[in-house]
């Protein structure tokens, strides 16, 4: 058997993967207001940075060989606490970032909702359509995939750690599990938890862990 294959519901592949260890970042402001924040630049709260060195305490253990972060400060301070006592570079990762929710930056879902009721509606179940001056999930999708395949070139057999936002991660999840869009509206990820998926180089994938937190 060549290349990556099923066999038996297991991931069968003769190369050695690229390890992401996905982190989302802590509590924020908007996170406490459970309003939609994309672009905007909130930093964490004191329990969102209690949040970041309780996920480094998790994973103090884990070898790690480079760290990736989304641009915004959020999830540059969480990716700090990890590397607090690792001493890598934190490289900015644009492909990392929330997605743009345009108009909606700042809102509630009822607020967003009465603003735009119908397009509001419609996103909840179209990936392709985008908020008000916005980015649509399909954009998001189209994005991260470019990224993933940076990613396993540039560190084939490592651990990377990528620190990002909810619908990155989950889009990631998305591909690696090889499923539809319906994964981005069904799975819950806490703040500050920790995701890993297994990519090999030869197209296949393996999710080995989902959504833990520091409070488990």
């Amino acid at each position: 058997m060549t290349g990556a294959q099923q066999r038996g519901g297991w991931t069968v592949s003769a190369h050695e993967p690229t390890r992401l260890i996905l982190l989302r970042h802590g509590q924020t402001p908007a996170s406490v207001g459970r309003l939609y924040s994309g672009r905007g630049n909130p930093s964490l709260t004191e329990l969102g940075r209690e949040q970041a060195h309780a996920a480094a305490d998790l994973l103090r253990d884990t070898h790690i060989d480079a760290i990736l972060s989304s641009p915004l400060d959020r999830a540059r301070q969480t990716a700090d606490a990890v590397n607090a006592t690792r001493g890598l570079t934190v490289e900015v990762e644009d492909g990392l970032i929330e997605t743009d929710f345009g108009a909606w930056e700042g809102l509630s879902f009822g607020e967003a909702r009465e603003r735009d009721p119908e397009l509001h509606g419609r996103w909840l179940g179209d990936t392709s359509v985008a908020p008000p001056g916005g980015e649509s999930f399909d954009e998001v999708h189209g994005r991260v995939t470019a990224l993933l395949q940076r990613v396993t070139v540039e560190h084939p057999g490592r651990t990377v750690l990528l620190v990002s936002h909810v619908t990155p991660i989950k889009t990631i999840l998305r591909i690696a599990l090889d499923v539809g869009p319906q994964l981005l509206y069904r799975l819950h990820l806490d703040l500050a938890s920790i995701s890993i998926a297994d990519l090999y180089p030869d197209g296949g994938a393996s999710v080995r862990q989902v959504n833990r937190t520091a409070a488990l």
